[in-house]
């Protein structure tokens, strides 16, 4: 390495009151000690340790994992803010990461930037940070640089968080999302629509009792292992906002293909299924945070159904559907009564906001 390890030569600062003050935004000392406390002090680690406007990485080093970069950029405006099976700043790391790794990347850095409405709580925002901070560290990640904020009451909701990443593509990997060439197999890799149900049971709105937790997960091990199993794999993507239903219209028009999924193979919780009987919801437009669309050519297939299956994330992996000549850019279900709908691209908002 050519990055000199760091010694710290200040001592970190402290907040000293329990709510964010306009004064955290100012550019000074409180600032100062907002960013040393809450972010500094959770992320803490060698490349993010100067404390400079950049973080500063050996071209070799990330030479050694691949022969091209990967960038990402994503922000996280979900209410509440801690939901049942994650929170923002989880969730934050597991859907940049998660961006990277669909494209056949390493995820390596990761930078945090956080626009925060005065009078939130400093304890809530430290819990953010150290849940983002435990989550990099499962994923074997760093976050090496961020911005800080501090709005006008009312001026944002809590806590916004966007995270832009940094990985690398491994030699010879080239996933597209207009790729997949009829023959080809649609799978995921376990239940959907978790997420969005989950927060929409959180916001309390709906007055439901039945307790459905987020899937919100890192999928980098999992993709890894799909791609080292079959590397023929033509295309990957998670389902996040719009759901399976968005994921797939999108490659049917980029690869100006047919895709059929099945009813009954789609694989679904029973308590979504009546939470989106109650609503009217389609859960194939629920979003997922621990989900992927991955499209495979029929050679490979049962390799890569394997390999999905033998990872914890991807034990209730499946085959739902096909590639088709069909007509261009469509996508159907055949349901379970023997009959086909059309699913189209989601119009609109089905849901509150959810990542």
């Amino acid at each position: 390495m050519n990055v000199a390890p760091f010694i710290r030569a200040r001592r970190l600062g402290k907040v000293s009151v329990d709510t964010v003050t306009l004064a955290h935004g100012g550019g000074g000392k409180a600032m100062k000690d907002l960013i040393d406390d809450v972010f500094v002090t959770a992320f803490d680690n060698r490349v993010l340790a100067p404390l400079e406007d950049q973080a500063r990485f050996d071209l070799a080093e990330l030479a050694s994992h691949g022969d091209r970069l990967a960038f990402t950029t994503d922000s996280f405006v979900v209410d509440p803010l801690f939901f049942p099976g994650g929170d923002i700043g989880e969730l934050a790391v597991c859907g940049t990461v998660n961006d990277l790794a669909v494209g056949g990347a390493t995820p390596l850095y990761l930078s945090c930037a956080v626009i925060v409405e005065e009078g939130m709580s400093v304890d809530v925002l430290r819990r953010v940070a150290r849940s983002m901070a435990q989550t990099a560290l499962e994923a074997g990640v760093q976050i090496v640089t961020g911005d800080t904020k501090v709005v006008q009451r009312g001026a944002c909701d809590k806590l916004f968080i966007t995270t832009s990443g940094i990985g690398v593509i491994r030699k010879g990997c080239t996933l597209g999302v207009d790729t997949a060439r009829p023959g080809d197999v649609v799978l995921v890799n376990g239940l959907l629509g978790d997420h969005g149900a989950a927060i929409l049971c959180a916001r309390g709105d709906m007055a439901l009792e039945t307790l459905i937790e987020s899937d919100c997960a890192c999928l980098h091990g999992l993709i890894e292992a799909l791609l080292t199993a079959a590397p023929g794999i033509r295309f990957v993507r998670d389902a996040t906002r719009g759901g399976l239903a968005t994921v797939l219209n999108e490659i049917a028009d980029a690869s100006q293909v047919a895709i059929e999924i099945e009813e009954a193979a789609t694989p679904l919780r029973e308590q979504v299924k009546a939470f989106c009987e109650i609503l009217g919801l389609d859960p194939l437009y629920l979003a997922n945070e621990g989900k992927i669309v991955v499209i495979a050519p029929p050679d490979q297939a049962d390799a890569a159904l394997a390999a999905m299956r033998a990872h914890p994330l991807g034990e209730g992996s499946a085959v739902i559907g096909q590639v088709n000549h069909g007509e261009a850019g469509r996508v159907t279900m055949r349901t379970v009564f023997g009959g086909r709908r059309i699913v189209d691209m989601l119009v609109g908002e089905q849901l509150p906001r959810i990542c």
